[in-house]
């Protein structure tokens, strides 16, 4: 790393720096906001739940494959070093398996945002490790374990909960050319997974693209193949494996769609709120552009 980068990354006047836990699809949109909005990003990894819509994020920047999300690059970082390199680069963000309390170690950030969207685990409470915490989706409540909370589900995606509220969910999917639920294959069973199948290609009900413990997986529908969980990737029971998006020539598997776009504007908009009501930034470099 140069003098340049390293000053870039640790002056005073630096960008803030904003820790996304997760690399999915959500993870991914609300990364390119920030880093849009003049943030320096990293992504945590987090195994669970797998990331099945991988070409609309950046997780598999973590193996060395190209990651581009709306021109922004992904670029995995295993070191301080790595992440002060990648992040002194324009429209660049880290992607790493750094656990938090080593992020936590390189520099203190202004915001933290849990976007793991774990239905069914403990959400810690992250309060007081940065100067605002924003947990996206269930499990979160204002003033709990968290400082602001946003609404992930379809009907409400975006929606900032009020102070004292939890964040809901409803366990349905959202209706994805009228079809919901049907059109993912969940894990029966903990294994190995293994598939030789590319997100974008067309597949057709009964098709296998897959197995899971030796076990074939096969489409649950005719369409394009939207999202499919990494090759070699151990898997639990009770997870998205794949997803096929039945819309034909209107099928998206690429960049932000438009729940993440309504998340990752929200997540702006409250970071923006708490930089504003924090009288100690600096108006300069340490601003969220409008």
């Amino acid at each position: 790393m140069t003098d340049a980068q390293f000053n870039a990354f640790y002056s005073a006047d630096a960008r803030p720096l904003a820790i996304v836990l997760g690399t999915n699809e959500i993870a991914s949109a609300v990364a390119v906001q920030l880093t849009k909005a003049a943030c320096a990003v990293i992504m945590s990894h987090d195994p669970f739940p797998p990331v099945i819509r991988r070409a609309m994020s950046f997780h598999d920047a973590l193996f060395g494959d190209p990651a581009v999300v709306e021109a922004m690059c992904g670029e995995r970082a295993e070191s301080a070093i790595e992440v002060a390199g990648i992040l002194s680069r324009p429209r660049h963000i880290a992607v790493t398996p750094l656990h938090l309390t080593d992020l936590l170690a390189i520099r203190s950030p202004f915001a933290l945002i849990d976007a793991r969207m774990q239905k069914h685990r403990v959400t810690p409470d992250y309060r007081g490790l940065a100067r605002v915490t924003v947990g996206l989706g269930p499990n979160f409540v204002v003033g709990a374990n968290c400082d602001i909370a946003i609404e992930t589900k379809p009907i409400r995606s975006g929606a900032i909960v009020a102070d004292g509220a939890t964040a809901s969910a409803d366990g349905q999917a959202r209706l994805l050319g009228g079809v919901g639920r049907e059109r993912f294959a969940y894990s029966d069973r903990a294994g190995l997974w293994h598939t030789p199948v590319e997100i974008g290609m067309r597949v057709f009900k009964g098709f296998v693209l897959g197995h899971l413990d030796g076990a074939a997986v096969r489409a649950p529908i005719d369409g394009v193949l939207r999202g499919v969980v990494r090759d070699a990737t151990c898997i639990p029971a009770g997870v998205k494996l794949l997803e096929v998006d039945p819309r034909g020539r209107k099928a998206k598997w690429t960049g932000v769609d438009e729940r993440g776009r309504g998340v990752a504007e929200a997540v702006v908009a409250a970071v923006r709120m708490a930089m504003e009501k924090n009288s100690a930034m600096r108006p300069t470099r340490g601003a969220l552009v409008h």
